[in-house]
């Protein structure tokens, strides 16, 4: 198992789902773990997890899009636990389902600063703190709609899209400097439709829940992933067993971004 005995961790987006199985994984491998979101309570919540199983963590409250609070972020996590060595870009938001007409312009500007603009922001400030040790690991959320198009999803796509290219951009600015950059591109995950939830109604809901699902079930492997599976990949990517692996994308995908899907569930 990757040890991260002594290392200290940002996580964005670790309230919930996925950003919170990476938090609790690391916290598991001996990181000291600053836990982030704009969802104080469920921040909170995976801080007293992470306690309760004998790890270290403390929680900082910050939206990604706006510059002062990353960097407060990011210094807060110095100044806690007196550096910085993993940063988990991990915050984001989906923005709806509609054809690219049908987009209010600020709701496509508002994924695209949350996504792309709070990978930059969040990274802009840890790199320093990075090339002043010689050393770091930036690990990136991405999405397999990062590679491909998907259906009604234009401000996602293109955010996601553009975080893969910023990996291999900030691979190549740093790798010198010995700062890994990789991103992981996770497929249909099992976070029972995560911040979502709480904006649909029972039906809309199950009308979800069950599209994943069919749509996860025409997969290779044929279901979608646990949260857990893609914090594995993320430690993967911060430990020292990748210390040759910069620029990579990693896809978390169950095998769907392999294959042409021709629109039937195998049996």
């Amino acid at each position: 198992m990757t040890r991260f005995d002594g290392k200290v961790a940002v996580v964005t987006g670790s309230g919930n789902g996925i950003g919170r199985a990476i938090a609790l994984a690391l916290a598991n491998a001996g990181a000291r773990v600053v836990v982030s979101d704009v969802l104080v309570e469920d921040g909170q919540r995976t801080v007293q997890e992470i306690s309760d199983l004998g790890g270290s963590a403390a929680f900082v409250a910050a939206d990604v899009s706006v510059p002062e609070q990353a960097q407060n972020l990011i210094e807060s996590a110095s100044s806690t636990y007196g550096g910085l060595d993993i940063l988990v870009n991990n915050a984001g938001i989906g923005g709806g389902y509609a054809r690219l007409h049908e987009v209010d312009p600020e709701a496509f500007d508002r994924v695209v600063r949350v996504n792309l603009g709070g990978t930059f922001l969040c990274s802009k400030y840890a790199i320093p703190h990075f090339l002043a040790q010689g050393d770091g690991r930036i690990v990136n959320i991405a999405s397999t709609y990062g590679l491909v198009g998907a259906p009604n999803a234009p401000a996602y796509c293109a955010s996601k899209a553009a975080i893969i290219n910023l990996t291999r951009q900030l691979a190549v600015d740093y790798g010198h400097d010995q700062i890994r950059v990789n991103a992981i591109c996770p497929g249909y995950i099992d976070t029972s439709l995560g911040r979502r939830r709480s904006s649909l109604n029972a039906e809309q809901i199950a009308e979800a829940t069950a599209r994943r699902e069919k749509a996860a079930g025409m997969q290779p492997l044929g279901r979608q992933a646990q949260p857990s599976e893609v914090a594995d990949a993320v430690l993967f990517l911060a430990g020292d067993g990748a210390s040759f692996m910069t620029g990579s994308i990693v896809t978390v995908d169950g095998g769907c971004t392999t294959t042409f899907n021709y629109g039937e569930a195998s049996n």
